[in-house]
């Protein structure tokens, strides 16, 4: 029966230690192991800034991680994969996972565009893999910033999973079913700026915390309705919340949604071997593309963007860009299509068009 060890530090917050402990329960089909024994341990943001945190002596490679139910089943699904590309890491103890508590977890009731942004979920795991506490780092793509820290590389990214977001209410079918002063928790500003183009009768209250906790207080009433990305829930076998999936142009992805990259220390060639066989070379290509038109906006939490690149059975990159006001009030789209390998190229060049036409206070 496959074991989860978990260290719990004192003054850890309840719904960190619960996430942690709904990952070893969920997404079932991404990391379920029953023959091996996962080592998994907390550890304090403290401990990472203060320079404290060392790596176990025995792991042949130790995974960072965020603690939520998601991020878990992420970094199982990654060790997954490696195991299967390298034999000899099936071996007890060989990989351990380490769960890092970040910043953007610790303060839920704000907006993340108003305590720092997307780096808040990378900050404390990149300074830890910088450090050598750990190896590789597993990360919900869209919450990666278009740069990265001196040291840190990006190589690998596993399949993607499917893009698109989900309505989930236990009061309508649709967005266009709710009554004029509904209201939809999400703390994206994508999605309020799209819900707003499209139905703006309704309001947008920030709406932040992990899968489990967003759906409880959906149940509570807090809410009428939320988003979440179907990527999400897939992973944790949670499919049978969704309401009704919404199709693209209905609501554009997020850049990135869906992708989990896996970086690493530049220059570690021992860890670039390991994660070789991972990528996924298509899903790499189309990820580079909207992250280079997200760096050409200068995107960050405070901007409304939404980005899709995908590859047709016709072997040709098809990109679609969006960039709008919060309240939903403009909306401006742009579309490339071109080679896979000059992905970069396509998605910057959509991104420099957006931001000659928005100007310099489009979001003043």
């Amino acid at each position: 029966m496959e074991a989860f060890v978990f260290g719990i530090w004192e003054g850890t917050s309840r719904s960190t230690r619960d996430s942690c402990d709904a990952g070893a329960r969920c997404g079932r089909r991404n990391y379920h192991d029953a023959s091996r024994k996962v080592v998994t341990r907390m550890v304090r943001a403290s401990e990472v800034s203060e320079g404290t945190l060392t790596r176990p002596e025995n792991a042949v490679l130790v995974i960072g991680t965020r603690g939520s139910p998601l991020a878990l089943a992420q970094a199982h699904e990654t060790k997954r994969r490696l195991i299967e590309a390298h034999p000899e890491l099936a071996n007890e103890g060989a990989i351990e996972i380490s769960v890092i508590n970040t910043s953007g977890d610790m303060f839920l009731d704000k907006a993340l565009a108003d305590i720092g942004g997307k780096g808040l979920f990378t900050k404390e795991i990149d300074r830890a893999q910088l450090d050598g506490a750990v190896d590789i780092a597993v990360h919900s793509m869209k919450d990666v910033p278009t740069w990265l820290p001196e040291g840190i590389s990006l190589p690998c990214m596993l399949p993607r999973e499917d893009t698109r977001d989900v309505f989930i209410s236990f009061k309508a079918n649709s967005l266009e079913e709710l009554p004029p002063g509904s209201v939809i928790g999400s703390a994206s500003l994508r999605r309020q700026s799209q819900i707003l183009a499209k139905c703006p009768t309704l309001k947008v209250e920030n709406f932040r915390g992990n899968v489990q906790s967003r759906l409880r207080k959906l149940k509570e009433g807090v809410v009428d309705a939320t988003l979440l990305a179907y990527a999400g829930l897939s992973r944790m076998d949670m499919t049978e919340n969704i309401t009704r999936i919404l199709e693209i142009d209905e609501m554009l992805p997020a850049v990135a949604q869906g992708a989990i990259g896996i970086t690493v220390r530049t220059g570690d060639v021992k860890m670039m071997k390991f994660l070789e066989p991972l990528n996924h070379h298509e899903t790499k290509i189309c990820v580079d593309c909207e992250r280079a038109f997200l760096e050409k906006l200068d995107g960050s939490c405070r901007t409304p963007i939404a980005g899709q690149a995908v590859i047709g059975t016709d072997g040709i990159l098809r990109f679609r860009g969006l960039v709008a006001k919060p309240d939903g009030s403009v909306v401006h789209e742009t579309k490339r299509e071109g080679k896979p390998e000059d992905a970069v190229a396509l998605g910057a060049d959509a991104g420099i068009e957006l931001k000659a036409k928005i100007g310099d206070d489009f979001f003043n």
